[in-house]
């Protein structure tokens, strides 16, 4: 066989490949109501906060994702619901009630650790999210919050 031919022949394996994993599905993550245990629900977050996190945490890090028109197209899908079930596993503000009182606290530092050592949100996330960026005034205020709800907590 030339290697024309071979190569024809696995081009035509990767587009039926490609064509193919279109019709296998991921589950969204899109609550159908707000979680009672969701943070604000129980801690006092200020608007400009809830603002903050909802447009830099929330997507991989509560019940709800805001979800891009490139969600639509494999393998990008599998990649975005692996990243999205990683991160609540991690922590999810909308089930934030259900941890214990230690937890709670383990996670809000881990909130403001990574937003300080800007960890978080991911630059592979604000590439594409510009307005998840966080600016160096907005981190402290962040932070400042944390120690706040922390004093709730304790």
């Amino acid at each position: 066989m030339k290697t024309s031919s071979l190569l024809k022949t696995g081009a035509g394996f990767i587009v039926l490949f490609l064509i193919t994993i279109q019709f296998f599905d991921t589950d969204k993550n899109i609550a159908a109501a707000p979680s009672e245990n969701a943070i604000e629900k129980h801690y006092q977050v200020p608007d400009h906060i809830q603002g903050l996190l909802k447009a830099s945490c929330y997507d991989c890090h509560s019940n709800t994702t805001a979800y891009p028109w490139y969600n639509n197209i494999q393998p990008i899908k599998w990649w975005l619901a692996d990243h999205v079930n990683s991160g609540k596993r991690h922590f999810n503000f909308d089930e934030f009630n259900s941890y214990s009182k230690e937890k709670k606290l383990k996670k809000l530092d881990e909130v403001a650790e990574t937003i300080r050592e800007g960890e978080m949100p991911l630059t592979s996330y604000t590439v594409l999210h510009q307005n998840a960026k966080l600016s160096d005034t907005q981190k402290p205020e962040i932070e400042q919050w944390v120690k706040e709800t922390k004093k709730q907590i304790e």
